[in-house]
């Protein structure tokens, strides 16, 4: 599908260049939860079908990032797809993460430091030269969510792959606009609800079958049991042998969601996403004098350019003082040019 095709799937209003905070859905996505919720007001249908949902959204993301689907677990989100992870960790162990991070990859492991967990930051450039053979676990996200910065993730990989170390990736700003390889780390944990554009609650994570035998699931309720609906009630402790004994229940209407997002992502093709939203991303950088990138997320320095971008209807975000906007496959030349519009003249522009 082209994505010229593809744009009657969506119906924005002009200026949402915010897709870095959450995605938009496409239609088949809004309409079945709609139907969904429509049957739950009525008591129409068992509950089983919108849990299958989550089967099916568990096998597309597997297609999308070229894993397998018994590695794949589904959970709400980032943080708590990580807990297992961080929570199985020995003393002494020694994670290194950004200084810049979204805290969802760091408090994880900080909240284990009484435990004897080490966790030292070092900046975003410095990350794959910060990994040693001191270090245990490096913790990144492909695509930093405060300025879109993309991690040097083959040198990174490089570094930890020599020092023995546990690579633990956020891809929730990476995957759906760009090609990730989940196969690649040992964890990679995504939220669904930003350029997967599924309803917020939905959250994927690989891991890869040579690790997570070290992991405790320690959120484990019946979802996670080899057979869920025969797991409803007491022991013996019956998990699944695959990663799905790191599932939790399924919060079902944004499931229903889930799986036609990441089908319209596979359809059109995530190359051609993300030619279109570098495009326009450097459309945006140029119009305003400055430097193109390879980033969907870009951000400016432009003092009151958040006030000029509300009054002129542009939806944008500011992260660590900067105004930062992200394109998607929803994303016109019209909401760039709106938004250059609206900044140029203001000093700096």
């Amino acid at each position: 599908m082209e994505i010229a095709d593809a744009r009657v799937l969506w119906d924005p209003e002009p200026g949402w260049l915010n897709t870095a905070s959450y995605g938009l859905p496409p239609t088949p996505a809004y309409e079945a939860v709609l139907a969904a919720q429509r049957d739950w007001r009525t008591g129409h249908t068992s509950w089983e079908v919108w849990g299958e949902a989550g089967e099916v959204a568990r096998g597309s993301f597997a297609a999308l990032v070229g894993a397998d689907v018994a590695d794949i677990t589904i959970g709400a989100n980032v943080s708590s797809l990580l807990a297992p992870v961080a929570a199985s960790l020995p003393p002494g162990t020694r994670v290194v993460v950004p200084d810049i991070e979204f805290t969802s990859n760091v408090f994880p492991w900080m909240v284990q430091e009484p435990r004897g967990i080490e966790v030292v930051t070092v900046p975003c450039d410095k990350l794959a030269e910060a990994v040693d053979e001191r270090t245990d676990v490096v913790a990144y996200s492909l695509v930093q969510s405060a300025e879109g910065s993309i991690a040097d993730d083959d040198a990174i990989l490089t570094a930890a792959r020599a020092a023995g170390a546990l690579v633990v990736v956020d891809g929730t700003q990476a995957v759906g606009w760009m090609p990730v390889d989940a196969t690649r780390y040992d964890v990679l944990a995504v939220g669904g609800y930003k350029w997967l554009m599924n309803p917020r609650g939905t959250g994927f994570a690989y891991f890869a079958p040579g690790v997570r035998d070290r992991f405790v699931p320690v959120a484990a309720g019946w979802f996670a049991g080899e057979d869920p609906h025969a797991s409803f009630y007491g022991g013996p402790l019956r998990l699944a042998a695959n990663a799905r004994r790191f599932d939790s229940s399924p919060a079902w209407f944004a499931w229903v969601g889930a799986a036609p997002a990441i089908d319209v992502v596979r359809e059109i093709g995530v190359e051609k996403i993300r030619a279109h939203n570098v495009g326009l991303a450097n459309r945006f950088l140029t119009g305003l004098g400055r430097p193109p990138g390879t980033s969907a997320i870009v951000t400016v320095d432009v003092p009151g350019a958040e006030a000029a971008l509300a009054a002129a209807g542009v939806r944008a975000a500011v992260r660590a003082g900067r105004v930062r906007a992200s394109f998607h496959v929803y994303s016109t030349e019209q909401d760039v040019d709106m938004a250059v519009e609206a900044l140029r003249g203001l000093n700096g522009a």
